[in-house]
């Protein structure tokens, strides 16, 4: 069949809705310019799902992407791929890599995180409770934003008159307005900010994650442990993966529960729970819409006759695949707490599925409840039009979220 002319994806995300329907339009998969660089996004979840489970398709750039070394100097997202953590590592490589950070993330932590992140929320909503009736407040400033980075930065032991400055440079990784030199400055900016990080938990250990996989790096002598290039970019992933996304997925489901009174309506009749707000969230407005990249290890055919060549770029597009009718039927557009099934590919699938999702999933949760039972009178300031996407074709979120709490007087 004819090659079909190559979409070239905005980077600033002026219309993603539109965007991915062009993309589920074009067939299962369809070749994309994501600034600059060719990849074929796959938007079919059945395929997606099939090529992030294939032993045929890796993560690593550096072994599998012929046009590795080229690219990366130009390109203004070469930190997605030139990382050398478990995001892009390749079977036995990824296996190590994972299993030295999971037990930080395991279910048995994750739930004494609990009372923590329910006391964090409850002192954010006491702030805001202190306001007078009828301000306008930027909760994706002063909610979305303060809940993950106090979680990631008590799990990490970031101080916590650091974690500005990491937010600032972890806002700047999901952008892609910005020049390959811009970014190319971030990046030394946060490498700055981890290698500071390191060696302030090297002198003082502490309880926190950091100091533990610094203990692993250091202790282990039999060559399973990290390198100082994986101790420093495994704590940039857990950083970023740990903060924005969250961010995201909290601004989202607020969003849509403030322009979606029916759905409001379900929470609070108890025709749905606050986990249904969670899942269907995560489904209908998943944190990362687009997740670069992965290598075609082998010609891999498609169901259309097309075929992905061998050592060719593959873009997981999750945002375009949750929203698929072939998945969720004829409404898979519509968000709805009540859709029987809410399956989705947020967190990913297959051997890279996130290991942070539980915690997400905890923190989304307790601040969606305790903001709605706190402020049952929240509304947004202005129309839900004139909300402006992030300049990102990855993170999905807002530039500002302006509410009033108290729209009336008590």
């Amino acid at each position: 069949m004819p090659e079909q002319q190559i979409l070239v994806l905005d980077p600033t995300a002026t219309d993603p809705d539109t965007e991915h329907q062009a993309l589920r339009e074009r067939g299962p998969a369809t070749l994309v310019d994501i600034l600059g660089v060719r990849a074929w996004s796959v938007s079919d979840p059945a395929l997606l799902k099939q090529l992030l489970t294939s032993k045929d398709v890796s993560k690593d750039g550096r072994a599998h992407w012929p046009t590795f070394a080229q690219t990366v100097p130009t390109w203004p997202l070469a930190l997605w791929v030139a990382v050398q953590n478990m995001f892009t590592a390749y079977g036995a490589n990824h296996s190590r890599l994972r299993r030295m950070v999971a037990p930080a993330l395991s279910a048995r932590r994750t739930a004494a995180l609990q009372p923590d992140i329910e006391a964090l929320v409850t002192g954010i909503l006491d702030d805001l409770d202190m306001l007078p009736a009828g301000e306008t407040v930027d909760l994706r400033e002063h909610l979305a934003y303060p809940l993950p980075i106090a979680v990631i930065g008590k799990l990490m032991g970031v101080p916590a008159d650091r974690r500005t400055e990491f937010r600032t440079v972890v806002d700047n990784v999901f952008a892609t307005h910005l020049t390959a030199k811009e970014q190319a400055g971030n990046t030394a900016a946060l490498y700055g900010l981890l290698d500071a990080l390191i060696e302030t938990k090297r002198s003082e250990p502490g309880e926190d994650m950091t100091s533990r996989l610094i203990a692993t790096r250091d202790d282990e002598g039999d060559g399973s442990a990290f390198s100082h290039a994986e101790l420093r970019d495994t704590l940039l992933l857990m950083i970023s993966a740990g903060y924005e996304t969250t961010v995201n997925v909290i601004d989202q489901a607020i969003t849509t529960l403030l322009t979606d009174p029916e759905q409001l309506g379900h929470l609070r009749a108890s025709r749905a729970h606050w986990s249904d707000l969670v899942e269907e969230t995560l489904r209908h407005e998943p944190a990362v819409k687009h997740l670069p990249l992965r290598y075609a290890l082998t010609d891999l055919p498609l169901p259309d006759g097309q075929t992905i060549a061998a050592g060719e770029a593959i873009l997981a597009s999750y945002a375009a695949a949750n929203r698929h009718p072939h998945w969720h039927g004829e409404s898979a557009d519509r968000f709805d707490l009540t859709r029987p099934t809410k399956d989705h590919l947020a967190f990913g699938h297959g051997v890279h599925f996130c290991l942070g999702a539980p915690l997400a999933r905890l923190e989304v949760a307790t601040a969606l409840q305790q903001l709605f039972d706190r402020f049952p009178d929240i509304r947004l300031t202005v129309p839900a039009t004139e909300l402006k996407p992030l300049p990102s074709l990855i993170s999905n979120g807002h530039q500002a979220l302006p509410v009033h709490l108290r729209p009336y007087a008590r």
